[in-house]
């Protein structure tokens, strides 16, 4: 999983400035639910149980 932490920006309302930064915080918070659902896939079924896991969590625990 990814260790660098991309900074989230406030939103500041409807303006164009606000609108780019909720579409920038959306595709950061996509893209983080995609890394965790691909790292976690690539796990086997004996260790997503090590962490106490079952293949059918994955899509809850990425974010869908």
């Amino acid at each position: 999983m990814a260790l660098y932490e991309m900074p989230r920006v406030q939103f500041d309302g409807f303006t164009l400035r606000g609108r780019l930064t909720a579409l920038v915080n959306a595709v950061i918070a996509w893209n983080d639910a995609r890394v965790t659902r691909d790292s976690l896939s690539e796990l086997t079924d004996r260790e997503l149980d090590d962490i106490g896991l079952v293949r059918g969590d994955i899509d809850h625990i990425a974010g869908n």
